[in-house]
């Protein structure tokens, strides 16, 4: 029986109340920054992880999730209007377009290694049937882990804080880095690397601030208060011969030997960072020419194989584990991703490509119009393996001719 505005409105469940959605305003609380928007857990200012992360999110939620119908074959045939399928394409939350909060997803799931996808307003509670649809989700960082559920947290809209939930994990998506071996694992390539420019940063600092770390060997050795005395004003006296240089300049006594420190860390820092660095792009699947837009056809395809295809496919089927119920499965509802493989492609070799799969009997029109999101046609000549640019006249006269052939040799095999 088909549900009344009322009856959903009766049963409506938010994640934050465990009742009704409340919608009265609070402005109490104020942020100069969005309180929603994820925080890397080491900061957001290591330039060459954030621009791997923010490379690899826009190129994700770049590809349109749907929730669908199947046809008998198992090929999509027409998206299913629901809540889900809203929040997946165009309204996932009050701050958030569902390409936003893809990209947030995957943000946060690369920095921790995995992610919640939390549904905040249902239209019934999850915890008791499965049968319910989402209206509002938001990402949620994982606090704790549980047998049976997790501490998540969730941004709440209402207080515009960020709140501790407990959640079934029967009702959660719980997206974990297909790369997290790569990115997240304590001595992965990534987290070395992170951790190198932490000391490199600490470094610049050092070097912007003017300390020098110099060690001075004096001509004597330093045993005694009184040459430990003679020691602490010779350091005193290059620091003020340098204080007060123009260009930094100072003088020492010919025994004096000078070591400086931080320009051989400096040195030695910059050639591991680089060499951690490559070495990240290979495993990723990343190049230079990726992250400035230079890349041809085949690094991009290469890049797409290796990384995106595999954080989008877990996704997609965390979403179709946790939010489509065995009944929904089983009505041919399914989870799909499309990504367009001629993006990059001008139209005219779109064209010329889909004449050759169908000319050569490769691939049909109708799974040309699937490979770039068009539903099938109901024409059944476009589910048929054949070569369109053969005109039916020609096919008739080559039917013809065979049949012709089939009767002289049975007409002969009879004289005989």
């Amino acid at each position: 029986m088909e549900e009344t505005i009322g009856s959903r409105l009766r049963h409506a469940w938010n994640a934050f109340f465990n009742k009704d959605p409340t919608y009265s305003r609070n402005y109490e609380y104020s942020s100069y920054y969005r309180p929603d928007r994820p925080r890397f857990t080491r900061g957001n200012e290591r330039s060459i992880v954030t621009s791997v992360y923010n490379r690899i999110a826009l190129d994700v939620s770049a590809i349109n999730i749907q929730h669908v119908r199947l046809d008998g074959n198992g090929r999509f045939k027409e998206v299913i209007e629901s809540g889900l399928n809203n929040c997946l394409t165009l309204d996932a939350n009050m701050d958030q377009t569902g390409r936003a909060f893809l990209q947030d997803v995957v943000m946060s799931m690369l920095d921790e290694g995995c992610v919640a996808l939390v549904p905040v307003d249902t239209t019934f509670n999850p915890s008791k049937t499965g049968s319910y649809d989402i209206n509002t989700i938001r990402t949620g960082k994982i606090i704790e882990w549980y047998p049976s559920s997790i501490k998540v947290k969730v941004y709440n809209e209402r207080t515009g804080k960020k709140e501790d939930l407990i959640l079934p994990k029967s009702s959660v998506a719980i997206v974990e880095n297909p790369l997290y071996a790569v990115i997240n694992e304590p001595n992965s390539t990534m987290q070395r690397l992170i951790r190198k420019l932490s000391l490199l940063d600490v470094t610049d600092e050092q070097t912007a601030s003017g300390k020098l770390d110099l060690i001075i060997q004096l001509p004597y050795i330093i045993k005694t208060e009184a040459r430990r005395q003679q020691a602490e004003q010779r350091r005193k006296d290059i620091e003020s011969q340098l204080a007060g240089s123009k260009y930094g300049i100072a003088y020492t006594d010919g025994t004096e030997h000078i070591t400086q420190l931080n320009r051989s860390l400096e040195n030695n820092l910059m050639k591991q960072i680089e060499y951690l660095t490559n070495l990240l792009y290979s495993q990723l699947g990343i190049t230079q020419s990726i992250l400035d837009g230079s890349a041809d056809d085949k690094t991009m395809l290469n890049y797409y194989n290796r990384t995106i295809e595999p954080i989008i496919s877990a996704i997609v089927d965390e979403i179709k584990r946790k939010f489509l119920t065995k009944t929904a499965r089983a009505q041919s509802q399914s989870i799909m991703f499309f990504r367009d493989p001629f993006k990059l492609v001008p139209i005219n070799d779109i064209a010329e490509i889909a004449d050759k799969f169908t000319r050569n009997e490769i691939l049909t029109s109708n799974e040309i119009r699937q490979i770039i999101g068009i539903k099938p046609s109901d024409d059944p000549k476009a589910d048929e393996l054949r070569n369109s640019n053969i005109s039916q006249a020609k096919n008739e006269m080559i039917s013809n001719s065979n049949n012709y052939s089939n009767n002289i040799e049975g007409g002969e095999s009879q004289n005989g």
